[in-house]
């Protein structure tokens, strides 16, 4: 608990007036690794993909978000993390790239040094229970009540599901700046899965 609030006043303290613009929540992105890697290139995602990590929801990313847009590529005083340190995401975010990849997008924009932004990124990450069970003909619709179930602070409203074809690709979750559930802004929620056909959710091999 004493380290959550470390990272809650990490990223509530700073000073707005950035290059970033200030921001107002957070949207965490849950990668289904399955449909992830029915379309990804096996060569560049040979660590998230192989098989025998039996992986699920990873974090792809915690991302600053505005009311309405988002910030990307912000010109930052912090130091880019090293390789240890992105290496060190790979358990929850599935590579280390990716890790690096999202702290050049989106954490130099969070306004906190690397060190607090991966901590941030694996609390918000931890603090989501994961639903088990999940059926591979589930619903966008019985996907989210699957994680309101298993997450009392949950609702519809502060999260989408989104897809890329007939896959169910990701699940989003809008946190505040303490890393609690909000409603997400109408940008977030029009990212939601709009397919009109049979879904799919492929199982862990």
């Amino acid at each position: 608990m004493l380290k959550f609030f470390l990272i809650a006043a990490a990223l509530s303290a700073v000073p707005r007036a950035t290059v970033a613009q200030g921001y107002d929540y957070f949207v965490m992105a849950l990668t289904w690794t399955p449909s992830f890697c029915e379309t990804a290139d096996p060569d560049r995602n040979r660590e998230q993909c192989d098989p025998s990590r039996d992986l699920g929801f990873v974090l792809h990313g915690l991302w600053p978000q505005y009311e309405d847009g988002w910030p990307e590529y912000c010109e930052t005083s912090e130091r880019d993390p090293s390789r240890s340190e992105t290496g060190a995401m790979a358990d929850i975010m599935g590579s280390g790239g990716l890790a690096w990849y999202q702290w050049k997008k989106h954490g130099r924009c969070s306004r906190v040094s690397a060190e607090n932004y991966f901590k941030a990124s694996r609390y918000a990450y931890n603090s989501i229970s994961k639903p088990s069970g999940l059926s591979p003909e589930m619903t966008t619709d019985e996907l989210e009540r699957a994680f309101i179930q298993a997450n009392d602070d949950l609702n519809h409203d502060s999260m989408v599901v989104t897809c890329r074809g007939d896959l169910i690709r990701e699940v989003r979750i809008c946190l505040d700046l303490k890393l609690r559930p909000r409603d997400c802004s109408q940008d977030v929620l029009r990212s939601a899965c709009s397919y009109r056909g049979d879904l799919e959710l492929p199982p862990i091999p």
